[in-house]
């Protein structure tokens, strides 16, 4: 832990590495955030940039020309990123391109994080800056999981996640050996809802891949408590939710701008589903925020 925002209802832990949440507790001390344990998924609350999912073989046209080639959820999750800005209440991460960047996404850029932390919520800010002379495309999310169950002697299944509407959708098939999207087939899974029971059974065929809500904010708690979260993501389309197969502690909940390749789409990276653009010395900023309730 590099970095600690805290006030009267929150101590919120960031690490220079990715630029990431790594710690969310409240005043009693009960952390919300996933730790990592290698042996479900080590990883936290990565920053998913400038893809998120995967592309097909790892690489995609861009530009009339130009390729990219990256692994799943991009180039900056293992980052370092400078600490530009820090206040009682915020701080600012930042990366810029490099030549090691260019071999992977052929664009100058910045990517700016800020954390600001107001009363019992912490508010992602990303803003992603065009430094080059064409224009950029982009897609960015976050990937924060938090600890399902909170408190000792629970079960997972003793938690829910609540929809900010009544939700009737259906969602692709994950291909799990590449990451990639089936929207050819595609099945029921909420039915004029609010409420889905969590089990480890939701994810034994990998994410589930929300792409038609209407609900702009999920709620994770307890069914038995009203402790958990709610994360409102109205600048993000997609939603998606993870645990790892093995039964892992805990559940992602993940506001995304794009998607996984999917098996509609061919593999020029500006025509995939709501792909970001900025112009030459444009910025465009996306923002969620997590409430601890």
């Amino acid at each position: 832990m590099d970095y600690v925002l805290q006030n009267d209802f929150l101590t919120v832990g960031l690490n220079r590495k990715g630029g990431s949440l790594c710690s969310l507790k409240d005043r009693e001390g009960t952390e919300y955030l996933w730790q990592g344990d290698a042996a479900y998924w080590s990883g936290q609350a990565p920053v998913l940039f400038p893809i998120c999912g995967s592309l097909r073989n790892n690489r995609a046209q861009v530009g009339k020309s130009q390729f990219m080639e990256m692994p799943r959820h991009g180039i900056v999750r293992k980052k370092d990123f400078a600490c530009r800005e820090q206040t009682k209440d915020s701080i600012l991460f930042g990366i810029e391109s490099s030549p090691e960047t260019k071999k992977q996404f052929p664009f100058p850029f910045r990517l700016d994080i800020r954390y600001t932390l107001a009363e019992n919520r912490i508010l992602t800010e990303y803003t992603v800056h065009n430094c080059g002379k064409q224009e950029m495309p982009f897609q960015i999310g976050g990937h924060p999981r938090f600890n399902c169950p909170l408190f000792e002697g629970e079960a997972y299944t003793d938690y829910q996640l609540v929809f900010e509407k009544q939700e009737t959708c259906t969602v692709p098939a994950p291909v799990t050996e590449t990451g990639l999207i089936d929207m050819e087939h595609r099945e029921a899974f909420l039915r004029n809802q609010k409420i889905l029971p969590l089990s480890h059974d939701l994810f034994a065929r990998d994410a589930i891949i929300l792409d038609e809500l209407r609900s702009r904010s999920i709620t994770f708690r307890g069914k038995k408590h009203e402790k958990g979260i709610r994360l409102d993501f109205q600048d993000f389309p997609y939603l998606i939710l993870w645990s790892s197969a093995n039964g892992g502690p805990f559940v992602a909940i993940e506001p995304w701008t794009g998607l996984s390749t999917c098996s509609d789409e061919g593999d020029v990276f500006e025509e995939k589903r709501n792909i970001q653009k900025a112009a030459p010395g444009e910025k465009r900023s996306y923002s969620f925020g997590i409430r601890v309730l």
